[in-house]
């Protein structure tokens, strides 16, 4: 996909940054004049605490912010330039005038210094408020005056304030991003995970039919064509089985395709079909079914499959015994799954991932499984599923 480039600007956009610009350039200007203006007394009240000659410096003051999302040090620049033209330049004996005036520009650069400090790393933040810091102290001593707004501290703890409060506002901003990254990441594992369970118990099973059918058709062939014919048989329908469930796996994994899955996901109903299909690998399987047969969510439905499916190809494998009873029990608050065998278990235990990935599928859904040699000899897998409160409560009444 080619990258996404930015197209031309508008005709609106341009005469925005064109306005936003020149309004930021006059600024310092600007406030010079009716701050000057002001000084000489003889404002209009707009309301009891407001007049015109604090309105309009407030105005000036505001121009510049136009520019602080895409150009904050230009904006900053523009606000401590102003800033110094009125405190220097202008003087009069109204000193509580000029000293609202002075907390009026400590205030709007300190807003400047907040909005870099949230959006800026730490060091340069750091570094901006310095320099302005010392520009303002180096303004406020410049006119003479003995006033507290000139002194050293207010602009020091004003500006400590903001810088903290912006560098805060990144922080947590960063904490957040940093939050949906490993959310995110750990999505992907998590789905990277579920997906290799189910090809490794979808191929796994699969393969280990076709190695075995192979091998009896390979004997068999010259003395007993027909039953070489059917295994034949056994392994175009295992392989045609695994081909669909393979493509449904891809199709899902495809974000830009609307084609459906070639085939539904397995269900429990699905382990007769299983049965017959390790008949043809030499192990007759045999399943019981318990309790009030009902559908359950396709989660535990697709992973009470796989279980019994890798256990039923850990027999096949490993149990070199020609029977395996599987039994499904469907209780009120729970679905326990049980797969014995009499052979002889595995050669390797623990080697392998079929029992991890059936532990894992198993605690996914909160349910518990064992695993493990019987004392009567073979080997049993046990699988307790828990049945969401919904679904029990429907069957209870």
């Amino acid at each position: 996909m080619d990258p996404i480039t930015p197209g031309p600007r508008t005709v609106p956009a341009q005469l925005r940054a064109v306005l936003a610009w020149t309004g930021a350039l006059v600024s310092p200007l600007l406030l010079y004049v009716v701050v000057a203006d002001g000084a000489g007394g003889g404002s209009i009240d707009l309301v009891p605490w407001l007049s015109v000659r604090h309105l309009l410096p407030a105005l000036a003051l505001a121009l510049p912010f136009a520019l602080l999302r895409r150009r904050p040090y230009a904006a900053l620049g523009l606000l401590l330039f102003g800033s110094a033209m009125t405190t220097v330049a202008i003087h009069t004996q109204e000193v509580a005038y000029l000293t609202d005036m002075r907390y009026l520009e400590l205030i709007a650069v300190d807003l400047a210094v907040a909005v870099i400090a949230a959006t800026r790393s730490r060091p340069v933040s750091a570094a901006v408020a310095f320099v302005a810091l010392l520009v303002q102290v180096a303004i406020g001593y410049g006119n003479g005056m003995n006033t507290p707004v000139f002194e050293f501290e207010i602009p020091t703890l004003a500006m400590a304030l903001t810088w903290t409060v912006g560098n805060s506002v990144r922080a947590r901003r960063g904490h957040a991003e940093a939050i949906r990254v490993q959310a995110a990441s750990q999505a992907a594992t998590e789905e990277r995970l579920r997906i290799a369970r189910e090809l490794h118990d979808m191929v796994a099973h699969s393969i280990g039919v076709i190695a075995i059918q192979a091998g009896m058709g390979r004997r068999v062939i010259d003395s007993q064509p027909a039953e070489a014919r059917n295994a034949l048989q056994a392994i175009e329908d295992t392989s045609r089985e695994t081909l669909a469930g393979l493509r449904r796996v891809l199709v899902g994994l495809r974000q830009d395709t609307g084609i459906a899955p070639a085939a539904p996901a397995p269900v429990l109903a699905d382990l007769d079909r299983l049965a017959a299909t390790t008949v043809g690998a030499g192990v007759r399987v045999t399943v019981d079914w318990r309790g009030d047969r009902r559908p359950l969510p396709g989660d535990i439905e697709l992973s009470a499959y796989r279980v019994v499916q890798e256990a039923v190809t850990n027999v096949v494998r490993h149990a070199a015994t020609p029977r395996c009873a599987v039994t499904v029990d469907y209780r009120d608050a729970e679905l326990l799954l049980e797969v014995t065998d009499d052979g002889r278990g595995s050669a390797r235990p623990g080697t392998g991932y079929g029992i991890t990935g059936m532990r894992e599928r198993v605690a996914l859904l909160g349910g518990q499984l064992a695993a493990g040699p019987r004392p009567e000899g073979g080997w049993l897998v046990s699988a307790r599923l828990p049945v969401p409160e919904h679904v029990a409560a429907t069957v209870a009444a």
